[in-house]
């Protein structure tokens, strides 16, 4: 196990302060799995794993980080299996906490869009109640740190056209296309 964090607190850390974290390889790039004591806080997606956890860092300041690979090992197994085949699902417990109250809404809206299909921000903003919220649908998606449990990546501009995925919009692409052959 390796710590993150660069100094520990004079304390010792009370499980609450812990996150547990693994890198694992998928079909689109180095997966980050983080896991609090309520769930699955993160998953994160990216090319160079150093990036990956400054990320997972700062998303998460205060915090203890802890790299368990054998821990989440089968967490990353079925974030992988999910990204080749998103028919089967990603049934892991999460942990939504870090987001606002607002932004909480829009990740469970996103969480009932099934697998194949899309919404655009201005129909997501509706869902919500808030007809002329869709930059602020747009900026929860954006502050959503659990890529593929929380599909933000199903949301797509008024014209259908792709735009704005914090890990790349061919990723984005790729992911539509993966799930739109289910």
């Amino acid at each position: 196990m390796n710590l993150m964090q660069t100094h520990m607190p004079a304390r010792a850390p009370a499980a609450l302060d812990i996150i547990t974290y693994a890198i694992g390889q998928s079909a689109i790039g180095n997966i980050l799995a983080a896991r609090s004591h309520i769930g699955v806080c993160a998953i994160l997606i990216g090319s160079d794993a150093d990036t990956l956890e400054q990320d997972l860092a700062n998303r998460f300041p205060g915090r203890v980080l802890v790299e368990d690979k054998t821990g989440l090992r089968d967490d990353l197994a079925a974030i992988a299996r999910f990204i080749e085949a998103p028919g089967v699902g990603l049934d892991l417990p999460l942990d939504m906490r870090h987001g606002t109250p607002f932004q909480q809404r829009v990740w469970n809206e996103l969480r009932a869009i099934p697998c194949g299909a899309t919404i655009t921000y201005t129909a997501l903003a509706r869902r919500l109640g808030q007809p002329n919220g869709a930059r602020a649908a747009a900026t929860a998606c954006a502050a959503n740190a659990i890529a593929l449990g929380i599909p933000c990546h199903r949301v797509v501009r008024a014209d259908g056209t792709l735009s704005g995925y914090r890990w790349g919009i061919e990723r984005k692409r790729g992911l539509l296309d993966l799930e739109a052959a289910v």
